[in-house]
C-alpha cells in the first residue's frame, strides 16, 4: 500500500526522478557526452521502445533500430527525422524468436564496423496461447529471453573493445517486470521454460521477465571479474497500456485499466527508467542492479539468488551452442563465453 501511495502521489526518489519523470527529463542534463556513442534498440516500432530511439537520438546518439517489422521502422525513422534533421538512425531486421535471425543480424552489424556503446533489450511479446517458435522454444522465452540472451553474447566483446579505445563506460539495459516477483521458484525449470506442460500465458511472460533480471545477475559478475568497463541492469519501465498490456485479456481488463488509470504511465515516463539507465552519470559503475521509476530498487529473492542466474546461463549457454553449430555459424569470434 505504501509504495502504491508513493506511486499516486509521483514522489521522486534519491536522485530527484520519480515515477512522472519522463524520458525527455531525466536526460535533459545528466548524460554522458552523447555525440559518436553507438545504442541498439530492440522493438523500437512502437511504445516504450520508439520513445526510448527518438530520445537518444535527440541526445545525439547514433541509433540502431533491431526490428522485425520493417514497413513500422521506416516511418517510426521519418518521424523521429521530421523531428530531429541531424538523426542518425539505422534499420536493421531481426526476429528474435528466431536464433537464426539474432545470428543474422550480429553479422551484419559487425560487418558495418560501428561501434558499440549501449544495447537496449526492449522488444516483448506476451502470448496468451502456447505457441513455439520455429526452433520449437515457448514463444515467449524464445523472444523475451533467449533471444536477447544470445544477442548479447554475440554482441558483448564488441562492447568491451569499444569501451576500451574510447574509455566510456559500455551499457547493458535489459526491461524487466515488476511481475517477475510473481514466479513461484518451485516451478522455474528451465526445460519448463522451453516446453510448458501446462501453460499460462501471464506466467510465462513472468518467467521470461525473471530471466531478464537473472542474465543481468550472471552476466554483470562475468564483466566485473574481466575488468571490463561494460555494465548490464535490469529496469522495470512501469504498468503502460501497450500492445502487450492490452494482450493480457482476462487479467488486465478495459474496466480494470479505467478504475487504475492514475497508476498508469505515459509513454514518455515508461522509457524514462530505460534512458536514465543508458545515459545518466549517477548510474555510471552501477553493475547488476535493478531500477524502477528511474532509481534503483529492490527485486525478488529468486531474481537475487547467484545459483540460479548461473544455472539458467549454464543452460542458456549451451542451448544456444548447439544452434550456433547448427546454423553453421562459426565466423564471429567469442560468442559464447557464460
Amino acid at each position: 500500500m505504501k509504495g502504491t501511495l508513493r506511486y499516486l502521489a509521483g514522489i521522486a526518489g534519491p536522485n530527484g526522478f520519480g515515477s512522472r519523470s519522463t524520458a525527455e527529463q531525466v536526460t535533459q542534463y545528466s548524460f554522458f557526452p552523447c555525440s559518436n556513442l553507438t545504442a541498439i534498440i530492440t522493438g523500437g516500432t512502437s511504445g516504450i521502445g520508439a520513445e526510448t530511439a527518438r530520445v537518444l537520438a535527440k541526445r545525439r546518439v547514433r541509433v540502431v533500430m533491431a526490428v522485425r517489422d520493417m514497413k513500422k521502422a521506416e516511418i517510426v525513422k521519418e518521424r523521429i527525422v521530421r523531428e530531429i534533421p541531424e538523426a542518425d538512425i539505422k534499420l536493421l531486421e531481426i526476429d528474435l524468436s528466431s536464433l537464426s535471425s539474432v545470428a543474422r543480424f550480429c553479422c551484419q552489424f559487425l560487418s558495418q564496423d560501428l561501434p558499440l556503446n549501449i544495447l537496449i533489450n526492449n522488444a516483448g511479446v506476451f502470448s496468451p496461447n502456447l505457441e513455439f517458435s520455429e526452433d520449437k522454444i515457448e514463444l515467449t522465452f524464445a523472444t523475451n529471453f533467449l533471444g536477447h540472451y544470445l544477442l548479447t553474447e554475440m554482441l558483448k566483446e564488441k562492447m568491451i573493445d569499444t569501451a576500451e579505445k574510447s574509455g566510456i563506460e559500455g551499457r547493458i539495459i535489459n526491461l524487466s517486470s515488476v511481475i517477475h516477483s510473481w514466479v513461484n521458484p518451485v516451478c522455474f525449470s528451465f526445460q519448463k521454460l522451453l516446453h510448458p506442460i501446462k501453460y499460462n500465458g501471464t506466467r510465462a511472460y513472468a518467467q521470461s521477465k525473471l530471466a531478464t533480471i537473472l542474465h543481468a545477475k550472471a552476466l554483470s559478475t562475468q564483466l566485473k571479474e574481466r575488468n571490463a568497463n561494460v555494465t548490464i541492469n535490469a529496469v522495470h519501465p512501469g504498468i503502460i497500456k501497450t500492445g502487450i498490456i492490452r494482450a493480457h485479456k482476462g487479467l488486465l481488463t478495459d474496466s480494470l485499466f479505467l478504475i487504475a488509470s492514475k497508476l498508469l504511465k505515459s509513454i514518455s515516463q515508461g522509457a524514462a527508467t530505460t534512458c536514465y539507465v543508458a545515459l545518466s552519470n549517477e548510474t555510471k559503475g552501477l553493475n547488476g542492479k535493478y531500477f524502477a521509476d528511474c532509481n534503483e530498487t529492490n527485486c525478488s529473492d529468486l531474481a537475487n539468488d547467484e545459483s540460479v542466474a548461473r544455472k539458467l546461463c549454464t543452460h542458456s549457454h549451451s542451448l544456444i551452442h548447439d544452434y550456433l553449430h547448427q546454423y553453421h555459424i562459426h565466423s564471429l569470434p567469442n560468442l559464447c563465453l557464460m
